[in-house]
């Protein structure tokens, strides 16, 4: 029997009424060791210092204000994917970033968590979600979406090292690779026009 997990996933902005949702994707530990969205969003002595709870509550007030960070990926009832996503400028973290500098001077929007559940990785979700999420921010006026994805040196590369998503999903959802500072870090774009 096989384990392989088949769905045909909906997909949801997150909002104030689906942050529970989000909160049982990802667990006590905020998906990846306290992060909560907040890693790129926060000086890194601030993430830092908010792992232990400050970071969740700032994750939390953006979505209570109706700030709509990302999409859901649905099974059914169940979130079982996330992609955070805004424009760059929302990120000032990201900015100071001497592999992920900006590569012109061009608005964009940035894709800055690709998380999916255990039991639904390495079966499509996190192409479509990116698809998804080039979708939503498109409504909202984005011409060009960026992604930061990894390119792992081993097929076994623990998630939580891959926290940006991989390149191969990138490419599957229509990206494009415009530079590369780092021999494992590219960065892709998607263009709306």
């Amino acid at each position: 029997m096989s384990d392989i997990v088949r769905i045909d996933p909906s997909f949801f902005p997150l909002t104030a009424e689906r942050w529970p949702d989000l909160e049982a994707l990802f667990g006590p530990r905020g998906a990846c060791g306290g992060c909560w969205c907040m890693v790129w969003r926060l000086p890194h002595r601030v993430w830092e210092a908010g792992k232990a709870g400050a970071n969740r509550e700032a994750f939390h007030a953006l979505v209570a204000a109706d700030h709509q960070p990302g999409v859901l990926a649905y099974h059914g009832e169940r979130a079982v994917g996330w992609c955070a996503i805004a424009p760059r400028s929302e990120y000032p973290s990201l900015a100071r970033s001497r592999i992920l500098k900006p590569v012109d001077d061009q608005p964009v929007w940035s894709v800055s968590c690709l998380f999916v559940a255990r039991a639904y990785r390495r079966h499509g979700l996190s192409a479509a979600l990116l698809t998804a999420a080039v979708e939503f921010a498109a409504e909202r006026g984005a011409t060009i979406v960026e992604g930061y994805p990894v390119e792992p040196r081993s097929p076994d590369q623990p998630p939580p090292f891959v926290w940006t998503g991989v390149a191969s999903a990138y490419l599957q959802a229509g990206f494009t690779e415009v530079a590369r500072n780092s021999p494992t870090r590219p960065i892709m774009r998607r263009m709306m026009c």
